[in-house]
């Protein structure tokens, strides 16, 4: 049996708004870009791929399964703007049949800088998924899936029962992403891995009338997934929600092929869905992957030069964490807040100067007309924050 494992990243940044070394307003976010921006993705992506899941679980009686991560960024604004959106979300884990996992609140690169907000961020988001789905998560996922074996270590020890990452060949080698693994040096913990070429032929190349592949049919792709049986236990389908209905837009076809999918893959009576928790439940781990280095799930590399590419975003970094102590210490709740905002990687990913094959899709809400923009704004931003600090001590 292949069991398919869909689990879909929900995210919104706070964009910031054109901030010069002039300006000493402590309003660092574009508040009517985010407003649009979510107003957008909700009626384009999150409420009709809601409903699309919401008929499919009613339609398969509780057999089709996935699982989520929604950031507290995104989270935020939906209270803020789209209520109904995240009415939506809580809709669907009622239905107990939807997983949602861990991840830092901020969808930050905390572990790379600051081990203890790492830690806060973490515990902050799963306080969020038990407010409001009523679940204490226990699978995490890093920001972007960043991941290395220093990682699985410290969310093993957050208690954690599986972490999720990259199915990257270079760190898989031989061995197959479909299925589950041990970090090393850990005790319990799961790993499961993307299987990035089934995930990526759904977001990033169905629409593409070039690819010898195109139309992809749910038939088809549900052939390509019964091909597991044999090499693997798990179809790891990782992919941002936003493929639905705004990477990938409606006539396209994408929310057809989605409705179309479980009936094809579960048709033979051989293949199922799962959440991740299931997963890890069901199959028991193969072997050991060996992860010194940081992976992502990015762009084709694999790794995690998207953010720390350059100097202008090495430099953007250190100096955002170096302000840690003298922000956490203040006691400041706004400036705390306002500080958490702006360790987002997007805020990075913006001042990235390479550019990929995969890259048009994490690039398309860019809002700098160059990667220099984005780094003078952002330091221009944080001179403010030094400034505020500077106020509080005096």
């Amino acid at each position: 049996m292949a069991s398919v494992v869909f689990y879909f990243q929900v995210h919104q940044p706070n964009r910031l708004r054109r901030y010069s070394i002039f300006d000493s307003d402590s309003n660092y976010f574009d508040g009517h870009a985010n407003r649009e921006i979510c107003n957008k993705v909700a009626d384009k992506c999150y409420l009709p791929a809601n409903a699309v899941i919401g008929r499919l679980i009613d339609r398969h009686e509780g057999r089709f399964r996935v699982s989520y991560s929604l950031t507290g960024t995104v989270i935020e604004q939906f209270r803020h703007w789209r209520q109904d959106v995240l009415d939506s979300f809580v809709a669907l884990a009622e239905t107990g049949c939807v997983e949602f996992i861990a991840e830092t609140y901020y969808h930050s690169l905390s572990f790379l800088y600051h081990r203890d907000e790492f830690i806060e961020q973490t515990r902050m988001h799963c306080q969020l998924m038990e407010e409001l789905f009523g679940q204490k998560p226990r699978v995490f996922r890093n920001t972007e899936l960043t991941y290395n074996n220093d990682v699985a270590k410290v969310v093993e020890q957050m208690g954690f029962d599986a972490i999720l990452t990259e199915g990257a060949d270079h760190v898989l080698g031989y061995r197959s992403p479909n299925f589950i693994y041990n970090p090393p040096n850990c005790g319990d913990l799961r790993m499961l891995l993307k299987n990035y070429r089934l995930s990526d032929d759904v977001a990033f190349r169905f629409s593409n009338r070039d690819w010898a592949e195109w139309p992809l049919t749910a038939e088809r792709f549900a052939h390509w997934v019964d091909q597991i049986n044999g090499n693997g236990f798990v179809c790891n389908l990782f992919m941002d929600y936003e493929t639905f209905g705004e990477h990938q837009w409606s006539d396209t076809g994408i929310f057809d092929f989605l409705y179309a999918l479980p009936d094809h893959v579960m048709a033979a009576g051989k293949n199922n869905f799962l959440t991740v928790s299931q997963a890890v439940d069901r199959y028991g781990p193969v072997g050991e992957v060996d992860v010194p280095n940081m992976i992502s799930w990015a762009d084709t590399e694999r790794d995690i030069s998207a953010w720390l590419g350059n100097n202008m975003q090495a430099n953007a970094l250190h100096d955002m964490y170096a302000l840690a102590e003298a922000v956490l210490g203040g006691g400041d709740e706004q400036l705390i807040e306002d500080w958490r905002k702006l360790q987002t990687s997007d805020h990075f990913y913006y001042m990235c100067t390479k550019w990929f094959a995969d890259g048009d899709v994490h690039k398309y809400f860019n809002p700098y007309e160059s990667p220099y923009d984005a780094y003078i704004n952002y330091m221009n931003i944080l001179d403010n924050i030094r400034a505020r600090l500077a106020v509080a001590r005096a």
